[in-house]
């Protein structure tokens, strides 16, 4: 039982590695419940979806600009099948790819902005997205650069794969926070996983000119409870690790 005790210490008071508690499962795990369909009837009678994250409680959702442009008509299918009401432009911003949607609702599950300016070239990223429609596609890469327009509007240059219906996809950090929202990619032979995304903090500049307060990153996991909490989630792992190690006794 000695031996089954200092097991025991050692799995309980000894972190997992960072790569364990920040890797791609838990990040989907997390925030997958926010990540949203957005479906767009326009104004010419054609359909059109994109990707949306939630970004407070009540019901901002966050997309791409050319999502929900012209549109007639927008409603929201979540991850578990649930559509939405009605959604309502509430803002849209002028030098980049971004737009702001309202349905009502309250207690949605909803995702952490980041500090998009810490952002360096060759970090670890991972995307939730609708790539063809199939929703809650989780796909990883690189930021492969950091790029400044002529016109001073930032660029993040990603890696990962980025298809038709994925405009609007939140793409998070290693600690599980969005960065950047992805838009568009270049298409045409002989061009790999060349896409881009809209650095997060004009996004969190245009919630805040169009008078919504989005919450802080300092609060506490929105969506998958305390198995958000990397403590909490080595806790049960090693209980599991240590039962199966008595087991085998």
């Amino acid at each position: 039982m000695t031996k089954l005790r200092l097991l025991f210490l050692v799995l309980l008071f000894c972190p997992p590695p960072a790569a364990a508690q920040n890797d791609h499962v838990r990040i989907a795990e997390e925030n997958a419940p926010a990540v949203v369909a957005v479906n767009v009837v326009k104004k010419d009678g054609s359909t059109f979806t994109g990707t949306g994250f939630v970004v407070t409680p009540d019901g901002l959702i966050a997309t791409s600009r050319h999502v929900s442009a012209d549109a007639l008509y927008i409603n929201i299918t979540f991850n578990n099948g649930a559509v939405s009401g009605e959604a309502v432009g509430v803002a849209a911003a002028g030098n980049v790819d971004l737009s702001l949607l309202k349905i009502s609702a309250r207690n949605l599950p909803y995702v952490t902005l980041g500090d998009s300016d810490t952002v360096l070239p060759g970090q670890t990223i991972t995307v939730i997205g609708n790539p063809r429609r199939l929703q809650n596609t989780i796909s990883s890469g690189l930021i492969s650069q950091v790029r400044k327009k002529a016109d001073g509007v930032i660029w993040h240059q990603i890696s990962a794969p980025i298809s038709p219906s994925s405009s609007g996809s939140p793409v998070f950090d290693e600690h599980g926070r969005v960065i950047s929202v992805a838009f568009a990619s270049y298409k045409g032979e002989g061009n790999q996983n060349l896409n881009f995304a809209v650095p997060s903090n004009y996004l969190s500049e245009l919630a805040q000119a169009a008078g919504y307060a989005l919450p802080s990153p300092e609060e506490e996991p929105r969506t998958a409870g305390a198995d958000g909490n990397p403590f909490i989630s080595h806790i049960k792992k090693s209980w599991e690790i240590l039962k199966r190690l008595v087991k085998d006794l």
